[in-house]
């Protein structure tokens, strides 16, 4: 099975086809959904999307890690990082 990543373009698009509204205006309705769920993430550290899934921010720590082709081991600093955990209703529908 080929990967398939989306773009935001996609995304415009299938709005504008699947809802009838121009390219421009599918096209700030993406942005306004993408830039909200930035913005929660950084404010409130989780943001739940009922029946689809949840993300959230999670701080991991700092720990050495070894580049797999030259076997040098190099120190990985602590960062955060977002977590998505698909709903139930998601995974019912993957595994049918």
């Amino acid at each position: 099975m080929a990967k398939k990543n989306y773009t935001k373009k996609e995304l415009i698009n299938k709005v504008y086809q699947n809802l009838g509204f121009s390219k421009n205006f599918s096209s700030i309705i993406i942005n306004d959904f993408f830039d909200y769920i930035s913005s929660q993430l950084i404010k409130t550290k989780k943001v739940k999307i009922s029946s689809f899934g949840t993300f959230d921010v999670i701080s991991k720590n700092e720990r050495i890690g070894r580049n797999p082709k030259t076997k040098v081991e190099a120190k990985i600093a602590a960062r955060k990082v977002v977590r998505f955990k698909a709903s139930d209703i998601i995974k019912k529908k993957i595994n049918n």
